[in-house]
């Protein structure tokens, strides 16, 4: 499995890699082309506006269609001169129908909402002109970056009786930002490549997530066998060999010697029904089974009354107990029950993970809500690391790989939720070698009816 994860995490990381690589190239490719296709459909609404434009301007001169300058008088011969001229693109069409001729024509190959500006102008042989020109022509025409320049000549068809008598003309159509119009365009289908890619990010942060998760509850597993396996395993031995000595007849001849064996089966009986208990809780904590019989509870009488069952293992260690019950009030709506196993594994945590001479310092004090417990000792302490993953199940602060502290990692797991159950807080403040403090802020709380 140490091996195995890393590997699939690799394989994954490179396939996601690869695939969004693979995307952004799709989209630059998609990009390109589609601007391509724009700038091929303006070419060819501007050939069919041109096609039409010729059409007119190829016609024999009439008056229904031609602009005379003004002050001609008529008839004169001017005014036929004037007539029988070749007319250019401004002398028969306007501004206006010119650009809706482009319009039109932008609309048929799918240019619809794409603007454009233009001009036409014409060449005299010695001098330019524009002839007409749209509104906003001059302020795109001289960015050549973000805007597209299309020319297209408009000539009179080779052969005419016109050809060579009417002075070129060509017509000049900018597209504004073409790279927005390609963007707008395709902004639902970019859009949805970046939502699939967030999912499939999301899938990938999820599936990892639970392989580490996995990987995690599996080495809890193992830890957990492991504990339980020598927290059994020597009340086992020890209920085993009290029994072979019973069945000796020396001890079996001796009544005092018999009780004192049977002493200790009934003693490694009850740790080994705690151990069950303990085991239990857990498992009703996991199916949120856990039920409060909540009743008066006077806080310091169980603090005593737990001191009193920790008094020969203080006395082993070479400890003593400082109490300072100042709380003037310390009746809460409690279950008595769990309330005592919650003061008593905060105790025993404290015993278990100390050193010699171990000094058990703990004080009450009355909140506005209620009273508050605190729970301090002077042993090994804990790490920032250790605190942040105290309450969670099967955790053990480790002393090496010696099992010199004995448990399953489920006390404070079983503290957290008790406290949490009569909807009360709990802190920890610790520093590494200097000891360990739990703060408890219980409230008053009412009595619960049935």
């Amino acid at each position: 499995m140490k091996r195995i994860f890393p590997l699939i995490i690799l394989l994954v990381s490179l396939s996601l890699i690869g695939i969004i690589l693979i995307q952004v190239s799709w989209f630059r490719s998609m990009l390109l082309v589609r601007e391509d296709q724009i700038r091929e459909n303006v070419v060819k609404a501007m050939q069919m506006t041109g096609e039409e434009l010729m059409e007119q301007k190829g016609t024999l001169p009439s008056l229904k269609n031609r602009r005379l300058r003004p002050n001609l008088d008529w008839p004169s011969d001017q005014v036929m001169r004037e007539l029988m001229k070749p007319s250019t693109i401004a002398e028969k069409f306007t501004t206006f129908e010119v650009q809706e001729k482009l319009r039109k024509n932008f609309n048929i190959r799918g240019l619809k909402d794409t603007p454009f500006e233009f001009v036409i102008t014409s060449d005299a042989g010695f001098l330019s002109y524009d002839e007409l020109r749209s509104r906003g022509f001059d302020n795109v025409v001289e960015d050549t970056i973000r805007n597209r320049t299309f020319f297209y000549p408009i000539m009179i068809p080779t052969g005419t009786n016109l050809e060579g008598l009417v002075p070129d003309e060509t017509m000049i159509v900018v597209v504004p930002n073409i790279k927005h119009i390609v963007f707008r365009e395709m902004r639902w289908m970019l859009a949805g490549a970046i939502l699939f890619t967030i999912i499939l990010l999301s899938a990938f942060y999820v599936t990892v997530r639970a392989l580490l998760n996995q990987k995690k509850l599996s080495e809890i597993k193992n830890d957990f066998i492991n504990n339980m396996t020598h927290e059994f395993k020597t009340p086992l031995a020890t209920i085993s060999l009290a029994v072979d000595a019973l069945r000796t007849e020396k001890v079996a001849n001796d009544r005092e010697k018999g009780q004192y064996f049977t002493g200790i089966i009934k003693e490694e009986n009850k740790r080994m029904n705690k151990q069950v208990e303990t085991i239990l809780q857990a498992a009703l904590m996991d199916r949120q089974e856990i039920q409060l019989n909540k009743r008066a509870v006077h806080v310091h009488n169980i603090i005593e009354q737990v001191l009193e069952n920790f008094e020969l293992q203080l006395q082993s260690k070479g400890g003593r107990a400082d109490i300072q019950l100042n709380a003037t009030n310390d009746e809460i709506m409690a279950d008595d029950v769990h309330f005592t196993n919650l003061i008593n594994n905060l105790i025993d945590n404290a015993v278990k993970y100390s050193k010699e001479n171990l000094v058990l310092r703990i004080s009450t004090l009355n909140t506005s809500k209620g009273i508050q417990v605190k729970i301090e000792d002077n042993g090994i302490g804990m790490t920032k690391e250790s605190i942040k993953k105290i309450f969670e199940k099967f955790y053990r602060v480790h002393t090496g790989n010696l099992h010199n502290v004995k448990g399953f990692g489920l006390g404070l797991s079983y503290v957290k939720t008790i406290v949490d159950a009569h909807h009360g807080k709990i802190k920890v403040e610790s520093a590494l070698g200097k000891g360990t403090s739990f703060i408890i802020d219980m409230p008053f709380g009412k009595k619960d009816h049935a």
